[in-house]
């Protein structure tokens, strides 16, 4: 007889679903890079290698930090003129090692994003890609449960910064003061950037115009120079600001930077723009949804201008503390932006969350809980929106509310889990 699949090994498991994936292209985008994540002790000494003989005099950026890096990297690769497409946002393991092997020894230089997952491991990235430039972005509280403190999250990103030689570079966020605290502990030249008036690179004037693209100044060496980008939300900036940085040291001009950029599109499910049928338009922002990318996400949405604003919120991750008050916070700055929340989740959650937006004067009918169910809260956005309307869609990476946004754009949705732990193929 056959074995339940409750009682089969891991392994007998993951054989099964094989040819399921080999019939679409997802599945065999997955199952690529299901092999290539455990390939890591096979193609790191191949990495090592490689990064040691034929492409030791290609300028390596590495870009490290809590929230941004895929953004980041994107837009230091199209100010280089290097392929946008290859800072794909995997960065971690085997997936660190590619990105090296994928880097021609002609090149004028490459750009790798780098994550985390425990102490000790940015100290391994930095000996095998050897950075010539380290950029930060932030610090912040995604790494809680396997960091501790943000001040051990920066004392194992710094380590990135700690690998650059005295010709190096690290261009700072001056603007997280973790971040800033790292000019401390590198020999190496630093640029700061952000938009505080002290740093070297200072933006100003940020405005978005009816298309929803942002508009913005920065000042470098008493000069000013004006830029526009697809980029969405203040804190976005701070990507091109990292780029004009980076390309600087590689001789290329802010003006070409500002060209190369201006017509970068956002990155999946980082603040996204998509348009639904009914005239409305979607902000998805569901990649993670730790608290500083509430925060930053909902202040993007207050300056853009909409008929209507109307808000599908999953739950928090990693809350860095008592959820009642997080929640309850996050409630009240609903009730200043909002015309209408949806809220996708547990009851405990809900109600603080209810409690600070109502407190704010929210009327409790604009409240709308959807349960767990990300059905639920497409029926229930569909019964709200307008021609017009704005939605943020934001959410915690395994709740995968992108489901939402493709719902409402008219594909065919299927799955109603409440979560996934599955990355997108």
């Amino acid at each position: 007889c056959r074995r339940s699949s409750a009682t089969m090994s891991p392994m007998s498991r993951t054989w099964r679903k094989i040819p399921a994936l080999l019939r679409t292209q997802s599945g065999r985008r997955r199952l690529r890079r299901g092999v290539l994540a455990r390939s890591n002790r096979l193609i790191r000494p191949l990495a090592l290698a490689y990064r040691r003989t034929l492409i030791r005099r290609v300028r390596i950026v590495a870009v490290v930090g809590t929230f941004g890096k895929t953004t980041t990297a994107r837009a230091i690769a199209a100010a280089l003129g290097l392929p946008v497409e290859r800072c794909d946002g995997w960065n971690a393991g085997a997936f660190v090692s590619r990105s090296l092997l994928r880097i021609p020894p002609w090149s004028r230089g490459g750009v790798i994003e780098v994550a985390i997952h425990q102490r000790g491991e940015m100290a391994r990235y930095a000996r095998l890609i050897r950075p010539h430039i380290a950029v930060v972005t932030s610090i912040g509280s995604e790494h809680g449960t396997s960091l501790g403190s943000l001040e051990h999250t920066r004392e194992e990103k710094a380590m990135m910064v700690r690998a650059l030689s005295p010709a190096g570079l690290a261009v700072l966020n001056a603007d997280d003061p973790h971040v800033r605290w790292m000019r401390s502990q590198t020999q190496a030249r630093t640029v700061t950037y952000g938009f505080r008036a002290d740093n070297e690179l200072r933006a100003e004037d940020v405005q978005t115009d009816e298309e929803l693209e942002s508009l913005f100044s920065f000042v470098c060496g008493g000069v000013r120079h004006h830029g526009a980008t697809r980029l969405i939300g203040r804190h976005m900036i701070g990507s091109i600001l990292a780029a004009v940085a980076v390309a600087a040291d590689f001789g290329v001009e802010a003006r070409t930077v500002l060209a190369r950029t201006e017509s970068l599109s956002p990155t999946p499910e980082r603040l996204e723009l998509v348009h639904a049928p009914v005239g409305a338009s979607l902000l998805v922002d569901t990649f993670k949804s730790h608290l500083e990318t509430i925060h930053s996400a909902l202040t993007a949405l207050e300056g853009l201008p909409a008929r209507r604003k109307l808000v599908v919120l999953g739950g928090v991750e990693e809350p860095p503390g008592s959820q009642g008050p997080i929640y309850r916070e996050i409630g009240r700055r609903l009730a200043g932006i909002a015309a209408h929340v949806v809220f996708v989740g547990g009851r405990k959650e809900m109600s603080p969350l209810s409690a600070g937006a109502t407190d704010a004067g929210m009327p409790r009918t604009a409240l709308h809980f959807a349960g767990r169910s990300p059905r639920t809260a497409v029926e229930q956005v569909r019964s709200l929106l307008r021609p017009g309307d704005l939605v943020l869609i934001k959410g915690r990476a395994t709740q995968k509310l992108v489901r939402v946004a493709f719902a409402l754009e008219g594909r065919a949705v299927a799955c109603d889990l409440p979560f996934c732990p599955l990355q997108p193929g």
